[in-house]
């Protein structure tokens, strides 16, 4: 029985041997579509293929493409675990053509591979074509030999694909397999095709029309092949399996889960066991390609699918995090056909165990929370929408693992309900990514790329050249010239200006032709050119030019000090904290460096200390940074960091520096940062001058950041802490090797000034006070002992201290204390306990506060504060005061 893995190596094989290129799976996170949230298709890598907006080296190719289907349009989530087919995560198999063979030869290259390589039953394939595509009907009769009822015509848009509302499409032939008819279902277009008994096992697309805004369609110029066969789908076939779980790679997952969870893995806990087994996947290679759990985007999305899988496990009986448990066994299967699983491994499991380890804290809350809200209503009822969005709101349950739970006991949630609690709290949840925008602007850039070809970079060699201005674009439209004061974008045919990428960010400087000169901005790339942004600042600047191109030096140099110092930097911190730690972002800008890192929690002072000190030891040995071009392969052999998920062509650019124990590309193989990178560095180490860490905080979640100095301006930021520093010591009269223990002494000194000053204040008011006409004798105001002072000196918050040791002495009476802070007056009165019941200190303070200019004031009936800003009026706050005593008594 051949295995997952085996089925993959074959179909790869097969079309390799027949003259197709075979391509590396594309990240998760699609580069070439911002309309998509994740990969979903084979097709998606080579979407500007079949449009002709981008060529290739090859006309032919064939892939494993990794697919995540999770959010958005493509939403297999809440299916997944309850039925036999459905996955977040799953590997489509796909051959394609652009331009060079077409159905001819792509039914035969179908049909001898399921037949003869995979070794199907010919009487258990039957197929589907569109109802008026003839051709296709024609060459399965003759090459596979199918009779007319096992070749169906079916008449929708289930067998015609279309890439949008307009642009390529055609007609498509489906391929299903007949499980017997034991198996409940019929074929397809039949009534009953909605059961089991024929599964769909591969699609062929036949791209041969062009659709137009207006309905009408023409002839492709170069009809082109797109065919999708899920590996899972032709695995349970092969294995002789009715359900996609039942296979070996899923097999082997679901066993691990069983294991961890001392559950049997066919017993109650079924579906538990496959749902963590495909959220794994996912999981562990969104994470692998870049994604981290947030609470937006992508992010969010595996955050829904990881906390899913996490209430499974919770369900199955797991007290402690399991899913990082469980990576291990994915790697073990699928690490050999996609090296970025291992690579990523550490981050995987450590992201999982974080995030599975917080989970965990408010899952049992949020689940006590929803039995409650299903006990008080009626059998069978939904769940209000209000409930199920405080779940979300309060605990972070996700609509749609609330959905989830209910489902296990019958119930629904009132979904309406839920969506109106979250449009009036306006925290509507970003489940979906809309997309960059940059779609609608692209399409020029693609034109010029494809009439020009991609710009040459010369940047890495020098900082001047000689090039031709190809394009001139001003609005989002082609311009011939732009004039004095105008912004345009230009195209050259060569540059040295680097443009923004991996952080870094693009060139400046001054592009001069013999009628015009252009102050350059900034450059960007679009569509594999570099687009330069720039200001006229004289003269007319005309498309077809010659330019003299110059870069700002000065800027350059800064700009690669800093990029050199993050690849030290990045290394320094992995040694330090871990092999866990990986680049998740990073500015590197002319005057400062910032750089995003995968780390749990804060950094200690001990660690920012030795990572400081490490970088600048590699700083201080001046040795060379050298690069090499090779491939991938060999570039992944030697031990070279790309970051996960980024897209790397058939060559890559090495980066070594640093003299360090280990693997490399120096002579001594001893290179202590080596790194894929395409931006620009110094020529040795020491050209970065010095190295200053300035900071360090959270980024994301699971991410820190730090931000940096190099050369003039670490030495900038040096100089003006050695001169506060300085500074400091001169008014102390010390040396700063011993300001901090003469300012530990200094506080201490402090500290026991402020006891006794305030120990003074106290015995001072209690003696009598400082202004004139106040007493610490108490008078009798209508029978009752008043005792009123106005105080200076006296913070508001001595005030509670001192009328409560004025209570103590007085036993029974009223005490009101007014102190002078300057600019307000504070106001505090007490009463007696024995005295509670007749009067309140809160009226005398409101009384008391009025008269200040202030409003209110508050406490309980023994004991109250106000203020206002008269101080003056101390003696008119007392005096009313004590007119309320009177009118109180007299009442």
């Amino acid at each position: 029985m051949p295995s997952l893995n085996d089925i993959r190596t074959t179909f790869l094989d097969y079309f390799g041997a027949a003259d197709h290129r075979v391509v590396p799976s594309s990240p998760l996170v699609p580069r070439n579509d911002p309309t998509l949230m994740f990969t979903n298709s084979g097709m998606v890598q080579f979407k500007n293929l079949f449009t002709g907006l981008e060529h290739r080296d090859y006309s032919r190719a064939a892939t494993s493409q990794k697919c995540v289907r999770a959010g958005g349009k493509h939403n297999d989530l809440d299916n997944v675990g309850y039925t036999a087919r459905h996955h977040t995560f799953f590997e489509m198999l796909g051959n394609f053509s652009f331009g060079d063979y077409f159905k001819d030869r792509a039914i035969p290259l179908a049909w001898e591979l399921l037949t003869r390589d995979f070794g199907l039953p010919k009487e258990k394939l039957t197929v589907t074509v569109y109802h008026d595509d003839e051709e296709a009907a024609a060459l399965w009769k003759k090459v596979a030999g199918l009779p007319d009822e096992r070749i169906i015509r079916i008449a929708t848009h289930d067998n015609f694909w279309m890439m949008g509302p307009t642009g390529p499409c055609g007609p498509c032939s489906e391929i299903f397999y007949d499980h017997g008819p034991e198996i409940p279902g019929g074929p397809p277009g039949s009534p009953d095709e909605d059961g089991d008994r024929f599964v769909e096992i591969w699609n062929l697309v036949f791209m041969q029309f062009e659709q137009f805004e207006d309905g009408s369609r023409a002839d492709l110029p170069r009809p082109s092949i797109d065919t999708g066969m899920g590996l899972e789908r032709i695995g349970a076939v092969l294995q002789g399996k009715h359900d996609n779980y039942d296979t070996d790679l899923m097999r082997a997952l679901i066993e691990a889960s069983a294991n961890l969870t001392d559950g049997a893995p066919d017993g109650p806990g079924r579906v538990h066991h496959r749902v963590i087994a495909d959220h794994l996947r996912s999981t562990s290679f969104l994470i692998a390609d870049g994604v981290l759990p947030s609470n937006e985007g992508r992010g969010y999305v595996l955050r829904r699918i990881m906390r899913r899988a996490m209430r499974h496990a919770h369900l199955l009986g797991a007290q402690d995090p399991v899913m990082y448990r469980l990576v291990p066994a994915l790697v073990a299967q699928m690490g050999a056909a996609f090296p970025e699983l291992p690579r990523a491994q550490p981050l995987i499991e450590e992201t999982l165990r974080s995030e599975e380890t917080r989970f965990q804290a408010t899952l049992d809350r949020g689940l006590r929370l929803l039995d409650e809200e299903l006990d008080r209503l009626p059998e069978g009822a939904p769940l209000p929408g209000s409930a199920a969005f405080r779940l979300y709101d309060t605990y972070g349950f996700p609509l749609d693992l609330t959905q989830d739970a209910l489902r296990e006991r019958q119930r629904t949630v009132d979904v309406a309900g839920f969506e109106t609690a979250m449009a009036e709290q306006k925290r509507m949840a970003r489940a979906a990514w809309a997309g960059s925008g940059e779609a609608g602007e692209a399409a020029i850039w693609f034109d010029l790329a494809e009439r020009h070809g991609p710009t040459e970079f010369l940047g890495y060699d020098t900082e001047s050249a000689e090039a031709q201005i190809l394009a001139l674009v001003a609005d989002g439209e082609p311009v011939e010239r732009a004039g004095t004061g105008e912004t345009v974008q230009i195209l050259l045919n060569q540059t040295p200006f680097y443009a923004e990428s991996g952080g870094q960010v693009g060139d400046a400087g001054t592009l001069t032709t013999d009628t015009a000169r252009v102050a350059i901005s900034d450059v960007r790339k679009q569509a594999g050119l570099f687009v330069h942004s720039g200001r006229v600042e004289e003269g007319t600047l005309q498309s077809g030019a010659a330019a003299a191109l110059k870069v700002d030096h000065d800027r350059r140099a800064a700009i690669r000090a800093n990029h050199s110092a993050t690849h030290l930097l990045h290394e320094a911190l992995r040694r330090r904290l871990g092999d866990h730690v990986a680049q998740r972002g990073s500015l590197v800008a002319p005057d400062r460096l910032r750089f995003d890192f995968t780390h749990p929690k804060a950094m200690a002072g001990e660690d920012l200390a030795a990572v400081e000190a490490e970088v600048n030891a590699f700083v201080r040995q001046n040795a060379p940074v050298e690069t090499r071009i090779m491939t991938p392969d060999a570039a992944e052999a030697l031990g070279a960091r790309a970051l996960f998920g980024e897209k790397y062509g058939d060559e890559v650019r090495v980066v070594a520096m640093g003299r360090s124990a280990g693997s490399g590309i120096g002579a001594a193989g001893d290179t202590y940062s080596l790194e894929l990178c395409g931006g620009t560095h110094v020529g040795r180490t020491g050209d970065i001058g010095t190295f200053r860490l300035v900071g360090e905080g959270a980024s994301a979640s699971g991410v820190r950041r730090i931000e940096a100095l190099t050369g003039a301006a670490a030495l900038a930021h040096s100089a003006g802490e050695s001169g506060a520093l300085a500074e400091a010591a001169g008014l102390l009269r010390a040396r700063p090797e011993e300001l901090a223990a003469r300012i530990r002494a200094l506080m201490e000194e402090r500290k026991a000034a402020t006891a006794e000053i305030a120990e003074l204040r106290r015995k001072l008011a209690l003696a009598g006070g400082t202004e004139a006409g106040t007493s610490a004798e108490a008078e009798t105001v209508a029978g009752i002992p008043f005792l009123a002072q106005t105080l200076t000196g006296v913070s508001p918050k001595d005030l509670r201290g001192l009328i409560d040791a004025h209570k103590a002495r007085l036993g029974s009476g009223v005490v009101l204390l007014v102190a002078d802070t300057g600019d307000r007056a504070a106001v505090a009165a007490g009463v007696t306990e024995d005295l509670t019941g007749r009067l309140s200190a809160v009226d005398l303070v409101r009384a008391a506060t009025e008269t200040l200019g202030g409003k209110g004031g508050g406490g309980r009936p023994d004991f109250a504060q106000g203020g206002g800003a008269d101080p003056a009026r101390a003696a008119a706050a007392i005096a009313a005061a004590r007119a309320l005593l009177e009118e109180k008594e007299n009442a």
